[in-house]
């Protein structure tokens, strides 16, 4: 399905065309139509599959074709990190750039001690869309800074990283804060039970579209070592002894976990540095910022940097534990084997873990192939996969009679590769 047959508006397919976008993505060809309807929404899909573009078209187009007030904020959207709202704001930029009328503002902080008086002019300037962490948009809220009684949409972007970085009860907060009237669109990319419980709290009567996750890459050489909880460290010593290895991240399910494994690779000298919840976002900022640029070789981390962060040189993902989902496992070691390279994910299995792993070999439908143990570390447990459990997570229209009042009409646009947000 082309943008072509839905009822955005000829300023949204403008600028479509001049960014070479024409043939949606499967998300968005679901999504697009149901938002524009005016229904609330749940939309489940993984990074990469255009579900910004999901979101943010509709909403655009809506605004452009006028009927909401001039002088009130008209969109929230909430982000879980300063990387992926100024990612946000970087579409909306594309997507917007001949909708003169609609103004935006990107609300996040970071190390500038200025930031904050700035997203504050900016504020009271008045903008159409803002662009949020939630942590930022309350202390503005708090401060008198805006006022979101006439709000008309409010997203919750990658729903299930904010809630695993403790945001749910600012998002909360700012919901109270919402008149009764709005239209709210949430993406996650897994639906656990906590975002279930979201949904059904800050949702009415909600459209859920799910998107199958893609299996891993086939570039990427995937195996397990099936060991008790101590030999693990005895592992990684082995691999780093091997080789100088460099670009890895190591996956811990647990922000205590990583701290205590970043703190035993110091001490073998293994030039490394934690990611988790309890750093600030100036100090997470650092630490991803001395990773990209190879001051640190090794970057230890909770989930919060499984999705969502683009970087393209990973040569090995290494998870201390089995994730728990095999979605979660998909993001984790999708880190590696990016722009057409190769890699490596390696994936420690001890005994409370190997359910959850037979899972995902379930999930991929093949066999990961089991390492012995390296040398002087004794044998490991016997691998004895477990019967699938029962799958109890959730299951994965008409067009709204807006400007126009039918599909727009080309100008003779060619077919180009699909680049989606």
């Amino acid at each position: 399905m082309t943008f072509e047959e839905t009822y955005l508006n000829d300023n949204i397919l403008d600028a479509l065309y001049d960014m070479h976008f024409e043939e949606m993505t499967p998300i968005q060809e679901r999504c697009i139509p149901e938002i524009l309807d005016g229904h609330d929404l749940i939309g489940v899909a993984q990074t990469g599959t255009g579900k910004t573009a999901a979101y943010l078209l509709p909403i655009l187009s809506m605004l452009d074709d006028g009927g909401f007030p001039k002088d009130a904020v008209n969109c929230i959207i909430m982000s879980p990190t300063r990387e992926l709202a100024q990612q946000i704001d970087q579409a909306m930029q594309g997507f917007g750039y001949y909708l003169d009328g609609i103004s935006s503002v990107a609300v996040y902080g970071g190390n500038d001690g200025n930031r904050f008086d700035v997203e504050t002019k900016g504020l009271k300037m008045g903008a159409d869309v803002i662009i949020a962490t939630p942590g930022r948009l309350l202390s503005h809220i708090r401060m008198g800074h805006l006022d979101l009684s006439r709000l008309s949409f409010f997203v919750l972007d990658e729903a299930d990283r904010m809630l695993d970085m403790g945001f749910s009860d600012d998002i909360l907060q700012i919901a109270k804060q919402l008149p009764s009237s709005h239209q709210t669109i949430m993406f996650s990319a897994t639906m656990p039970t906590k975002i279930q419980q979201l949904a059904h709290t800050l949702l009415n009567k909600p459209v859920e579209v799910k998107i199958a996750v893609s299996k891993p890459a086939e570039k990427i050489q995937q195996s397990a070592y099936v060991c008790y909880e101590a030999q693990k460290l005895g592992i990684i010593r082995s691999l780093f002894k091997a080789g100088e290895l460099q670009r890895v991240i190591i996956f811990s399910g647990k922000k205590d976990k990583v701290k205590d494994i970043t703190r035993e690779l110091k001490h073998m000298h293994i030039n490394c540095a934690p990611m988790h919840s309890d750093l600030s976002q100036a100090e997470r900022d650092e630490v991803m910022y001395r990773f990209k640029t190879g001051q640190v070789d090794v970057l230890v981390a909770t989930d919060i940097v499984a999705r969502g962060i683009d970087i393209d040189d990973i040569l090995m993902v290494i998870n201390y534990d089995v994730p728990h989902d095999a979605e979660d496992y998909v993001h984790r070691i999708g880190r590696t084997a990016r722009a057409q390279r190769d890699g490596v994910a390696i994936t420690f299995v001890s005994e409370q873990d190997m359910r959850y792993f037979a899972d995902i070999e379930r999930f991929l439908e093949r066999e990961i192939p089991k390492n012995p143990l390296p040398e002087g570390l004794g044998e490991g447990p016997e691998y004895k996969p477990v019967a699938p459990r029962k799958n109890t997570r959730g299951k994965g229209g008409r067009h709204r009679n807006g400007k126009g009042g039918k599909p727009h009409h080309g100008k003779g646009k060619k077919k180009s590769d699909v680049k989606p947000f």
